[in-house]
């Protein structure tokens, strides 16, 4: 029987007690570290709700948000026997995690997440071009447009990132984010509601200009 482990606040500890048993379920606050960079890699991780965020840290204490997750996506991936990021989610979240061990155990849950691997590269890639290619002001139209669904015609994102972490994903200052958003509003392309609200006006537009009609 899976087990459901309660929810909790603040960061999980280097050595906190978390089962391998292949299958079990976390409930995790928002705002916690799940893995620590740099911890032994035990387990690999599925995010079944919520949202969650990769980060690395450089060694003058800048941190680089490498990967956005959601629904479906895994994590904990070791190249050694560490782990290569820090995961935290950034809303509720339910997360199964597997025990290392079990992709030799379980065909079809190893072939599962490999496709799954393989949708998140695809994804990094985008990212990659975003980082070297684009202006700041195409960085945030395309990060919207990646949080709004093609099927939703216009509509209300609800960001569940700060400008300041929207910031360590696309490369960019604070300053220099908040002022993409407010060209973005001049301009008419997106309304800003509140600090965690955007609407956007008009998707062709923020199409092109992120490169992606």
């Amino acid at each position: 029987m899976r087990q459901i482990i309660e929810e909790r606040t603040g960061s999980y500890s280097r050595h906190a007690s978390v089962p391998d048993m292949h299958g079990a379920y976390l409930r995790v606050a928002a705002h916690v570290t799940v893995l620590h960079e740099g911890d032994t890699a035990r387990r690999i991780m599925e995010v079944v709700e919520g949202a969650m965020m990769l980060t690395k840290l450089l060694p003058d204490g800048r941190r680089q948000v490498v990967e956005l997750l959601g629904p479906g996506d895994v994590f904990g991936l070791a190249a050694c026997d560490v782990y290569a990021c820090s995961a935290e989610t950034l809303t509720t979240a339910v997360i199964t995690t597997h025990d290392r061990g079990a992709l030799d155990r379980d065909p079809a849950l190893a072939s599962r997440l490999l496709r799954r691997f393989e949708t998140q590269l695809c994804a990094m890639h985008s990212h990659a071009l975003v980082l070297g290619r684009m202006s700041a002001l195409e960085r945030v139209a395309f990060f919207l447009l990646r949080l709004m669904p093609e099927s939703v015609v216009g509509g209300t994102l609800h960001l569940a990132m700060t400008r300041q972490e929207i910031a360590d994903f696309l490369g960019l200052t604070l300053e220099t984010v908040s002022r993409a958003f407010s060209e973005l509003k001049r301009r008419g392309l997106v309304a800003l509601l509140r600090a965690d609200e955007v609407q956007i006006n008009d998707r062709n537009s923020m199409r092109r200009l992120a490169g992606a009609a």
